[in-house]
């Protein structure tokens, strides 16, 4: 197994980093989670890197951890380009209460596209557009070709939440989502090869107004709860993402490129302070090997 970050950023529309999605890749199976804005065009850049597997006929598979539109705004691309770049194979869907109709309103959205494409003059297969959707509950996802998906439930506010756990060979990869830090991760990390964990900048929280404060740790993880969940877990790695660094993204001036490293460089310090335990901030088209 392989893991790719094909986006590590917010809600924020960052232009250093994509909105979040990875891909978990096992031999020429891949397996996205998340599909923020630009998920195509990310797979598409880390294919030109050497990721033969992101090729757009490979992408038919997608695992979603929540509906918040940063982790599924980019579902219609997912849907429609990899067709258009002739996949064939429908487009598997797994995901919370939810996305089956989320599903279903972006295909009769594009219904004037996909109708010329298909009855018109461009060569085009009639498979490659379909849907499989299926709203997933706690336990097994998907199991085949020795590669096991479990889901686990996780805690993201109001919204229905999960974490993902691969597992094949013997190894295992296991992805948050976002989540509030829970006692049920060190669990389902325990023993990981990876884990692919969101993360907040604990420090800077006490730039928030304290209404956001009171929002922030219900709903997400402070570096120094991730630490906890990494001791107790020991993964063989842990790749943070999803990074919160509470910057003032919209003000008089841009937010310098120097000020988002130097907090990101604050926040992978909060946790190493905390734990021995390998760690590292993940970044947009980084791959990491599982072997």
């Amino acid at each position: 197994m392989k893991l790719v970050i094909l986006g590590s950023g917010t809600p924020n529309a960052e232009p250093w980093a994509s909105f979040p999605s990875c891909a978990v890749i096992d031999e020429d199976k891949v397996y996205i989670v998340d599909c923020g804005p630009g998920v195509v065009r990310a797979c598409t850049q880390a294919f030109y890197k050497g990721v033969s597997e992101l090729r757009p006929q490979n992408l038919s598979c997608l695992l979603v951890t929540h509906l918040h539109s940063d982790h599924t705004a980019g579902l219609a691309e997912l849907l429609t380009i990899p067709w258009v770049l002739e996949r064939t194979d429908p487009l598997r869907i797994y995901g919370p209460s939810g996305i089956r109709s989320m599903a279903e309103y972006i295909r009769a959205a594009y219904e004037a596209d996909i109708s010329c494409r298909d009855g018109g003059l461009q060569p085009a297969n009639e498979t490659g557009i379909q849907t499989e959707v299926r709203e997933i509950r706690e336990g097994t996802v998907l199991s085949e070709n020795g590669m096991q998906i479990t889901a686990f439930r996780t805690e993201h506010g109001s919204l229905e939440s999960y974490g993902y756990v691969f597992e094949k060979d013997g190894h295992k990869i296991v992805v948050s989502g976002d989540t509030k830090a829970l006692e049920i991760m060190k669990e389902k990390a325990a023993g990981a090869d990876i884990l692919v964990h969101e993360a907040e900048y604990t420090a800077g929280i006490a730039e928030r107004t304290e209404e956001w404060r009171n929002y922030h740790r219900t709903v997400h993880t402070m570096s120094e709860d991730l630490a906890e969940i990494i001791n107790a877990a020991k993964p063989a790695l842990t790749v943070t993402t999803h990074r919160i660094l509470h910057l003032n993204y919209y003000g008089k001036e841009p937010v310098s490129l120097d000020e988002v490293r130097r907090r990101e460089e604050i926040l992978l310090k909060e946790i190493k302070e905390k734990t021995d335990c390998p760690v590292v901030n993940g970044h947009d088209l980084d791959v990491f090997e599982v072997s």
